[in-house]
């Protein structure tokens, strides 16, 4: 069954200055804000990478999951995972899956068009979880969460021109990415070098030991970049130290990839 990788979510403890930085050094721009949100307590901004997006959210009041998350994970950091199937049919089989491992709903809501289903991060390990289905059924156009196809106009790839990967890092990285394996229904591999990973339609699922002291969680992303000359610059403008193919923003760290390497 497809399922791809859409949208990766990032938590911050102030918005404004990690959407400042994503937009110098990767080139991107700001293609929605969710007023819907903030019934979560939260303020947001969506970015899109190639035809999929980054999304940073921030708490606005005290006793936010989010807020809870920063604190657990000691800062910034990784928050979400969310992928789209190709039809409302794989997404409830998926439910079904998940219910009969014992893991929860964290939220969800279904409309005409659109159907989110979030899965509880205690149950799954990791991050949240969520796959979400749209009714236009356009991988690489019309998503619900940024605001219908009107994202297409603020799409920048000069310097960055996709993700290639979410990484997650756990003490158990093979527990962990067998039970993300059974919810999704694709099977675990290996990578060139060898790391665990869940290769989705467009995009791979990686897990890795955690060795950060910051325990389990959204870790890292794989960066493809268009431009290492320009991005370069502009993270050293932002006074971003890039260690070799890799920098730290918003407690994530991106890793810089060739285009197909």
């Amino acid at each position: 069954m497809s399922i791809r990788l859409r949208q990766i979510a990032l938590v911050a403890n102030k918005l404004a200055p990690v959407i400042d930085d994503l937009k110098a050094v990767f080139g991107l721009e700001v293609c929605y804000i969710d007023p819907g949100v903030g019934v979560f307590g939260l303020e947001n901004s969506l970015l899109p990478v190639g035809n999929n997006f980054i999304e940073v959210v921030a708490p606005i009041k005290e006793g936010t999951a989010g807020g809870r998350y920063l604190k657990r994970r000691g800062g910034d950091g990784g928050y979400m995972v969310i992928c789209q199937c190709e039809s409302h049919a794989a997404q409830l089989e998926r439910r079904e899956r998940a219910a009969a491992m014992g893991i929860r709903i964290a939220w969800e809501r279904e409309s005409d068009g659109y159907h989110v289903m979030q899965l509880h991060p205690a149950d799954t390990g990791g991050s949240f979880f969520e796959i979400d289905w749209d009714a236009k059924c356009e991988p690489e156009g019309h998503w619900e969460p940024a605001g219908g196809s009107g994202w297409r106009k603020a799409k920048r790839t000069e310097v960055v021109s996709a993700y290639s990967a979410v990484e997650l890092q756990s003490p158990d990285p093979a527990g962990l990415a067998e039970r993300w394996s059974k919810i999704a229904g694709v099977p675990v591999r290996k990578d060139a070098r060898g790391r665990l990973e869940m290769a989705l339609d467009n995009a791979s699922v990686r897990f890795v030991e955690a060795t950060d002291g910051r325990g389990e969680g959204l870790s890292g992303i794989d960066m493809v970049v268009a431009d290492r000359a320009k991005l370069n610059s502009a993270a050293e403008r932002r006074e971003y130290k890039t260690t070799g193919d890799q920098l730290t923003i918003c407690g994530t760290r991106f890793y810089l990839v060739q285009p197909n390497g």
